[in-house]
């Protein structure tokens, strides 16, 4: 370590001892003195058993004293191995001092990250500008990975007794007992919650109304690949074979969906429906309806995670004069490809991916295609502008450090970084957008931080261009302002110049209706109005609302999002419902948690 690296390390060193001490102490003061007066502290588990995020120096040194009286937290130390104390950029700052660090409490290990920056009111001296709380595992309770992996001698040992495929089966069949998990679901959120419970020891089962493991990406449109890159995708445990390619095909990533249940021993029913449940606060239980090919299965599970995405009913939405069109509507969740369309004349209702996507492979394909446009809509380059945000994937560090280091940034900085990111992408993409605005494209300039923030907000409203933007600029895609357009009639859409657009095809590319939909059809109005919204930011919290947490219904939970989100988060959600299911907290969310 050279002469910088010790000075780095020693401030490091003296803030984490000086922490330690005011916490054992509870010595709120003493804690105020160690935070910036710009000061974020975002806590997943640690020490508040909730994924929260409290800003100020006095609320987050309240909090902190009040929350570590009994966890005895201690043992505060930098993990070298992760990365060493360093100088880097982090919210848009280029003067931070950011430090990865383990410790202790009752509960369990924990991890952190501290990033300090000079509080020039304090003669310059490095204070704590966010801090980052992290439970990894509850002692006596940890993963059953590596050196706690099973030995398997229960069928290896004795050849008389059922082998592993004999047990798998009896496991999955759930002919003699309930799950105490299950799984609405089995996407990229279903499987890695589902993995993260089975290495906790927590019998869970998923069940999905697909006919194979996969099909909810299988059964996309033939052309569709991931628009983020492979190395921020890697579902837990499990990362992605190193010859695979930047951006996935939706058949391989299929697949891998469907080895990885296997090879991760996964409990999953497919072609099975979940119909509805009811909760019964006496036993503490769901009975929830399956609905299955041979008929209903009942079964009373403690917990339910809805795994079933963002978004979920397709919203369709009242289009004046539509019903005058005689000739085909769907919704974008019908579109499967365009190898029947070639030659055929196709409107789309939407400028979202979607939207932009299903264009692209219908011209591709030989279809006749424009969009109609309703609202403005965000667009950015996929390469470089749209990975962006996943630099931190790309400094050298294992996966596990770049994923807590990914959750270290509290709303408000992560808010201030997006809107550096937004500007710079603007910047890079000037000529592309120029080009769109030119064609009469309506680019949304009042997105200031980002295509993140409108994915956490909305769950869409953008395109990351793989091609589509530069047709509609060529005018190989049509483009069509919806209140250019007068009404439809039976041919297709009539412009208020007097021209109809003849169209074979209308797809709506509208979106999807929130989870909170999904709650009151599967689960009653009631539950719905008892959590209240899920998915984006509310008035009175820092974090997305109803997410990895406990909800105000007990046993409920609801887990969405990217690979990453569901990757890094699934992690807590588990720990949160091994918690409950040991005793050590109750499975409906504080009244006094937001």
């Amino acid at each position: 370590m050279d002469t910088f690296d010790k000075t780095l390390s020693g401030a490091a060193e003296s803030w984490l001892s000086a922490f330690g001490t005011a916490l054992s102490t509870a010595d709120a003061g003493a804690l105020a003195s160690l935070m910036h007066p710009d000061s974020h502290w975002r806590d997943l588990l640690a020490f508040t058993w909730h994924i929260s995020t409290v800003s100020g120096p006095d609320d987050i040194s309240t909090a902190l004293a009040d929350s570590a009286d009994d966890l005895e937290p201690q043992s505060f130390s930098i993990d070298y191995d992760a990365a060493p104390p360093r100088m880097v950029m982090r919210g848009g700052r280029q003067d931070v001092l950011e430090t990865i660090f383990r410790f202790t409490t009752k509960t369990g290990q924990c991890s952190g990250v501290l990033r300090m920056i000079a509080d020039e009111a304090d003669a310059g001296r490095l204070k704590a500008w966010t801090i980052l709380t992290a439970l990894d595992e509850i002692s006596r309770f940890e993963e059953s990975i590596g050196t706690a992996r099973p030995t398997g001698e229960a069928y290896s040992r004795d050849f008389k007794g059922p082998n592993w495929l004999d047990r798998r089966n009896i496991a999955i069949a759930y002919e003699d007992r309930d799950p105490e998990v299950l799984v609405v679901g089995g996407g990229q959120a279903g499987l890695s919650i589902a993995a993260r419970l089975t290495q906790l020891g927590v019998d869970t089962l998923i069940v999905d109304k697909e006919e194979r493991v996969g099909d909810n990406w299988r059964k996309r449109y033939h052309a569709l690949v991931l628009h983020n890159q492979v190395h921020v995708n890697h579902l837990p445990y499990m990362p992605f074979p190193p010859n695979w390619p930047t951006y996935i095909p939706k058949d391989k990533l299929a697949g891998w969906f469907e080895y990885y249940a296997e090879a991760m021993e996964l409990n999953f029913w497919t072609e099975t429906e979940f119909s509805g449940g009811a909760y019964d606060e006496t036993d503490g239980r769901w009975t929830v309806e399956l609905k299955q090919p041979g008929g209903t299965r009942t079964l009373r599970p403690r917990h339910v995670v809805m795994a079933t995405s963002v978004t979920g009913i397709p919203n369709l939405p009242t289009i004046p004069t539509l019903d005058q069109f005689k000739g085909e509507v769907i919704h974008s969740s019908a579109y499967t490809g365009a190898q029947s369309r070639k030659d055929k004349r196709v409107l789309i209702i939407g400028t979202g991916t979607s939207a932009h996507d299903m264009a692209q492979d219908l011209q591709s394909n030989g279809a006749t295609v424009s969009l109609i446009q309703r609202g403005a809509t965000s667009i950015i380059n996929v390469e470089p502008s749209a990975q962006l945000p996943y630099t931190l994937y790309d400094e050298g560090l294992s996966l596990e450090t770049a994923d807590l280091i990914a959750t270290a940034t509290p709303y408000e900085p992560l808010k201030a970084v997006h809107t550096a990111m937004a500007k710079e992408s603007t910047r890079l993409d000037k000529d592309m957008l120029e080009a769109l605005e030119k064609v009469g494209f309506r680019i949304d300039h009042e997105d200031k931080t980002g295509w993140q923030f409108k994915f956490m907000n909305r769950g869409g409203g953008y395109y990351f261009n793989v091609g589509c933007s530069d047709l509609i600029i060529d005018g190989k895609v049509g483009l069509i302002q919806f209140d250019d357009i007068d009404t439809f009639v039976a041919e297709g859409a009539k412009l208020k110049n007097g021209d109809v657009v003849a169209a074979d095809t209308v797809i709506l590319a509208t979106g999807f209706k929130g989870q909170e939909e999904n709650v009151k059809r599967l689960l009653g109005n009631d539950v719905a109005e008892r959590i209240g919204p899920i998915w984006g930011f509310g008035d009175d919290s820092q974090e997305l609302r109803n997410l990895w947490m406990r909800t105000k219904q007990p046993g409920l939970w609801f887990i969405a999002g990217s690979f990453a989100q569901c990757r890094i988060f699934s992690k807590y959600l588990a720990l949160q419902i091994k918690a409950c299911q040991q005793g050590m907290i109750d499975p409906v969310r504080p009244a006094d948690l937001p």
